[in-house]
């Protein structure tokens, strides 16, 4: 008989622990799917240069939206945070093209990777424009 109630009292004992445990550590899951959230982001934020009239423009474009830019046609397919870094690296999927470009041998001026902490590993080479990405989000 004290077996008995022995059982129930240590199955009483763990359904109190199981409730209070996820009433204390409830909202640390929360937060912590409300941050993969943003594992797959939608924004991007690049710089242009126009270096005939040495102004600069910041964009805000629509990941796998087209979107005119003078005379650029600017199309992002994909957009990366790094997870593990002091220094946060940005990586991004960009497609250019010159709407200028009457000879229609080339279709994109740029089509590739590109990375925020350093632009020149693989440039955006224009002889009006240069391009450097800020962040995603």
């Amino acid at each position: 008989m004290k077996f008995i109630k022995n059982i129930k009292a240590g199955k009483v004992k763990i359904l109190y622990f199981i409730f209070f445990f996820n009433i204390i550590f409830y909202p640390f899951q929360v937060q912590a799917e409300t941050n993969n959230v943003n594992d797959n982001p939608q924004f991007i934020e690049i710089k242009i240069l126009d270096k005939v009239s040495s102004k600069s423009s910041k964009l805000v474009l629509e990941i796998r939206k087209e979107k005119k830019f003078k005379n650029l046609l600017i199309k992002f397919l994909k957009c990366k945070n790094s997870e593990f870094d002091d220094t946060p690296e940005i990586t991004a999927y960009i497609q250019v093209k010159d709407l200028n470009n009457i000879d229609n041998n080339e279709v994109f001026v740029f089509n590739g990777w590109t990375f925020s902490s350093s632009p020149s590993l693989r440039p955006f080479d224009h002889p009006v424009y240069d391009m450097w990405l800020l962040s995603c989000y």
